[in-house]
């Protein structure tokens, strides 16, 4: 059966490639600090030695949008195309055309689907910043396949925090009962709190700072129980308006498993929002 070597969960800031690549005048006072919590967060997955990536994002109404907004949604094309045309143009992303795992796409949905997720399914999925940002920071030869997995934390109804833990939970499970002798590492992305367009959004640090350290501290420990109680979806209208993609670190906990402690854990406060990097190894460091 297949290994989960690693589960990892991560903010998914647009600006990380424009900002680890600029130079000179250009190069922001904060690139240094961010590019050295980047390598050290990218080695947790190096050393783990995944061959293939499921990788948890959302997409930015870029693919999905009110006309069919599937709740989860399992991308099965042997490629996916990324990133839009918006991505590059205010964020510089670069295009990419990253390789899918379509054995492994086929055995989740099938399990996913006997487990009672009835989840949706493409074989023309092209993906976003979410996916292709993880990718940058944690493996930017992006030479592993991938699986994508999307989330809808953008258009209610939205799915219940516990629904978001529970797919974690069985996605867990159902890779780990795939008939293969392949390392897998999962990986998802998300954010604490965050305001996009609203009074709250440029600050010298996230909307709303002591959720952001309860967030962090759920996560860190594996608190899944103090993370239910205080969580909901009216909840995360406080910290702010984009604050529900903190659900999809939800889910990276149900992965990981409830009171499962992060090896690795760290953070950075960087103008309107607290980037956050934990990394689980399930078999140990070295397994």
């Amino acid at each position: 059966m297949a290994t989960v070597v690693a589960v990892i969960a991560s903010t998914h800031h647009p600006f990380y490639y424009k900002a680890s690549t600029a130079t000179g005048e250009d190069r922001p006072p904060f690139a240094d600090e961010w590019v050295s919590k980047i390598t050290a967060f990218r080695e947790t997955l190096t050393r783990a030695r995944p061959d293939v990536l499921v990788m948890v994002g959302s997409d930015h109404f870029h693919q999905l949008w009110l006309d069919n907004m599937p709740q989860f949604l399992v991308g099965k094309a042997p490629f996916y195309d990324a990133n839009f045309y918006n991505e590059e143009r205010e964020f510089g992303l670069p295009r990419m055309l990253l390789k899918g795992q379509e054995d492994l796409s086929a055995h989740i949905l099938r399990a996913g689907l006997d487990e009672g997720f009835d989840l949706a399914f493409s074989n023309e999925l092209r993906i976003d910043h979410s996916i292709t940002c993880p990718i940058i920071t944690l493996r930017p030869e992006a030479d592993l396949p991938i699986v994508p997995i999307y989330t809808n934390i953008f258009a209610p109804p939205l799915p219940q925090p516990k629904r978001f833990v529970q797919l974690g939970q069985t996605i867990r499970d159902i890779v780990e009962s795939w008939p293969s002798h392949l390392r897998v590492a999962v990986i998802g992305t998300g954010h604490l709190s965050l305001e996009l367009g609203g009074p709250r959004q440029f600050g010298p640090h996230g909307p709303d700072p002591e959720f952001d350290r309860k967030a962090v501290e759920w996560i860190a420990t594996g608190d899944l129980e103090r993370c239910l109680a205080e969580v909901t979806l009216d909840s995360l209208h406080s910290p702010g308006n984009a604050t529900h993609g903190f659900m999809d670190f939800m889910l990276m906990m149900g992965v990981a498993g409830a009171g499962r402690k992060a090896d690795h854990v760290d953070t950075l406060d960087l103008f309107h929002t607290m980037e956050a990097y934990f990394t689980w190894y399930p078999n140990g460091v070295d397994a």
